[in-house]
């Protein structure tokens, strides 16, 4: 809990909170990374109330929008290979924006969790379509 009050607090303009009838129901995270082009995404949480209506893609829609991206080339995150969900959404998120999507390994098991989290690859998903079309609109 710390560690979320310190992000919204420290990194609002970066956060996201989705609200449906009053209740939150998701939580973007993320922060522009010091002396890199880039924005990453630490967290998406989308309530079981507002699974399936495409949240977590309007709340990364929403984020890259705001002034505080405008400097963002690429949509970094870190993601394990058996998270299916968040790779649906980010993948969805690519195809969306018109951004190419690659990934690595970036902090291993071995290495970085001594064998006991597996391996968090690197995503990256190009803005810069994204932000052609923000300033065309």
């Amino acid at each position: 809990m710390y560690c979320n009050l310190v992000q919204a607090d420290h990194f609002r303009d970066t956060c996201v909170v989705a609200e449906l009838d009053g209740e939150i129901v998701g939580w973007t995270s993320g922060h522009m990374i010091p002396d890199q082009d880039a924005l990453f995404v630490w967290q998406v949480a989308v309530s079981e109330k507002a699974r399936g209506l495409g949240l977590g893609k309007k709340m990364l829609l929403d984020l890259i929008e705001r002034d505080a991206c405008d400097d963002a080339q690429h949509l970094k995150t870190t993601i394990t290979r058996d998270n299916a969900a968040s790779w649906a959404l980010f993948r969805s998120f690519a195809r969306h924006i018109g951004g190419d999507l690659s990934d690595e390994p970036h902090f291993t098991r071995d290495d970085h969790f001594e064998g006991r989290h597996a391996t968090e690859h690197m995503v990256s998903i190009t803005l810069s379509k994204a932000g052609d079309l923000k300033r065309a609109a």
